[in-house]
């Protein structure tokens, strides 16, 4: 199994971030998950790559050509592909990977979350994605996306496709458990 971690590629703010970030890697790596993820050696993104890969797990980045200069290509990764797109980037990540999170991270991050839950309000994948809300960090995000249900431009079922959890092992333990919904193909129906 691999999950794809989506994070920043800064550190933020509270070190907290970079705590989390260091024990879902090895996390990921105790428990024979190896990590996908952007392939940078910067930021949140080097700290979970280190973590990973100091406890022996498998790391595989992937990173566009045009940020190899500035997210500084981790060479010290099981793999690392290079892409010519950020349309590449999210493709071949998403094929590596069998369950998405987000941890704490800017507007990049927050795009990739959202695109691969999309594909699977869409029915394109079945595979989980994840919030791992670090200090909080998601709860205004979890809110307004619980506003929008409430303003009915997300159903329910849709909205109970996004794991949000704070503990890294109990976000591995929904991830493993996770069953996608029962529901009709959404390109499909006619009533939304």
């Amino acid at each position: 199994m691999r999950i794809c971690v989506f994070l920043g590629s800064s550190f933020g703010r509270a070190p907290v971030y970079a705590d989390v970030a260091t024990r879902f890697g090895t996390l990921l790596a105790e428990r024979g998950i190896g990590l996908v993820y952007g392939g940078g050696a910067v930021g949140l993104m080097g700290v979970i790559a280190d973590a990973a890969t100091a406890a022996g797990g498998e790391v595989i980045g992937v990173i566009p050509e045009a940020l190899r200069a500035r997210e500084h290509d981790h060479r010290g990764i099981s793999e690392l592909h290079v892409v010519k797109t950020m349309h590449e980037r999210k493709a071949l990540m998403a094929e590596l990977a069998d369950a998405f999170v987000a941890l704490p991270g800017g507007i990049g991050t927050f795009e990739e979350l959202f695109e691969v839950w999309t594909w699977a309000q869409l029915g394109y994948h079945s595979k989980p994605c994840g919030l791992l809300d670090v200090a909080g960090f998601f709860d205004r995000m979890s809110g307004f996306i619980d506003h929008v249900v409430e303003e009915g431009f997300l159903r329910p079922e849709h909205r109970a496709m996004l794991i949000v959890e704070r503990d890294p092992a109990a976000m591995l333990d929904r991830l493993a458990g996770y069953r996608a919904p029962a529901t009709p193909n959404w390109i499909a129906r006619r009533d939304v």
